[in-house]
């Protein structure tokens, strides 16, 4: 009868090495995402590995290398100047399969944005050259969203565009936007506007929003909730700022000052400042554009104590080229730390560019990082 042999300590040695990682790769992100061979890093930065000479993708299908053995670079160029030739496998000095798909999104998103009705999915999926299922699954793995989402928001903003003009009716504005059903569009309108489309063009004058103005450990804080959600949570130094930020976000609403039921509301947002991994657990009124509402879901899914680059987020939403464009979003978010624009940072991961001070971005992320 065959005995299998007992294996040699050599052997165990071996198998040791080829499963342990290296203790201070574990925790770089870097590293992290070439483990997962992680898609939405491709274009962010590239790998080389010493013993066989070649540069990377962090997607790619290759036997995972020793993290000893690792570089990480921020370029393909770069990689090639420190000698370094190209994976035949992943093929780095090529598109990725993620900017070939991107591109062909964004001509897309185009085609969708000139027409003035909305196309089918079998006819967007021919104009890509892809199946409709396919193009289905890689429509919203770019942007975000779905096709039929994605023309909503934009046949939304085309509304906003067209209420804002003088002398045209409410019916004409929704028709010239592209909706075939006035009636449609009503049963929308509270998800695209956050009103009916009569009380958006009187500058919400019948929306009535809760708001409060308070102390927290970052300062002044205006919280205000409309009858859909938490519509802002803003940060500052002077109270009264913020009040005319609020009212120039709605500048007919009807504002009424925080009630008792109200100041539990209050209580939950200055706890969640305090401690924000633990969430905030109260629905939220989001409102802003197509790419803006992309941008912000990114940031919804960074983790506490956690950190992306504005590449990276551009990268995720397959707009690599769009680093200023998320910067700008960032910006205009009106819910801090609900949606956590904190926790995007330069490249070299230094802070900055933040709506509400540098500093309270820097105490954000430091209070995160002791509570992970």
């Amino acid at each position: 009868m065959t005995q299998t042999a007992e294996p040699t300590t050599m052997n165990r040695t071996i198998s040791r090495r080829r499963t342990s990682l290296d203790p201070r790769a574990v925790d770089d992100p870097k590293w992290v995402a070439v483990a997962a061979r992680d898609r939405r890093a491709d274009g962010t930065f590239f790998y080389s590995v010493r013993t066989t000479g070649v540069y990377c993708r962090p997607s790619c299908a290759a036997r995972l290398p020793n993290p000893e053995n690792v570089r990480f670079h921020v370029t393909a160029a770069e990689a090639r100047r420190d000698g370094f030739r190209p994976c035949r496998r992943c093929k780095p000095d090529g598109p990725s399969l993620q900017a070939v798909h991107a591109a062909k999104i964004a001509g897309i998103c185009r085609y969708i944005e000139a027409v003035d009705e909305t196309p089918s999915l079998a006819t967007l999926a021919g104009q890509a050259g892809m199946s409709p299922y396919h193009f289905h699954r890689v429509f919203k793995a770019v942007t975000g969203v779905t096709p039929a989402a994605y023309a909503a928001a934009r046949r939304s903003s085309r509304v906003r565009d067209e209420l804002g003009k003088p002398g045209k009716t409410v019916t004409e504005a929704i028709y010239d936007a592209g909706f075939n059903s006035g009636g449609r569009f009503y049963e929308q309108s509270g998800q695209l506007l956050g009103m009916t489309p009569t009380d958006y063009r009187a500058g919400g004058a019948s929306a009535e929003i809760h708001f409060a103005v308070g102390e927290c450990s970052l300062g002044q804080l205006l919280v205000a909730q409309s009858t859909r959600g938490v519509c802002a949570i803003l940060l500052g130094d002077d109270p009264e700022a913020l009040v005319r930020d609020l009212q120039d976000r709605f500048p007919r609403a009807t504002f009424v000052g925080g009630d008792a039921g109200f100041e539990q509301t209050v209580a939950a947002v200055v706890g969640f400042l305090e401690r924000p991994a633990v969430g905030l657990g109260l629905p939220l009124d989001v409102r802003g554009t197509a790419f803006q509402r992309r941008v912000w879901q990114a940031l919804q899914e960074i983790p506490p104590g956690r950190t992306a680059s504005y590449a990276e987020i551009a990268a995720r939403i397959g707009t690599p080229t769009g680093a200023r464009a998320v910067a700008q979003a960032c910006g205009a978010n009106p819910l801090a730390v609900a949606i956590p624009c904190h926790r995007v940072v330069k490249t070299d991961g230094g802070v900055s560019g933040y709506r509400w001070g540098v500093e309270r971005k820097r105490t954000l992320l430091e209070r995160e990082a002791v509570s992970r």
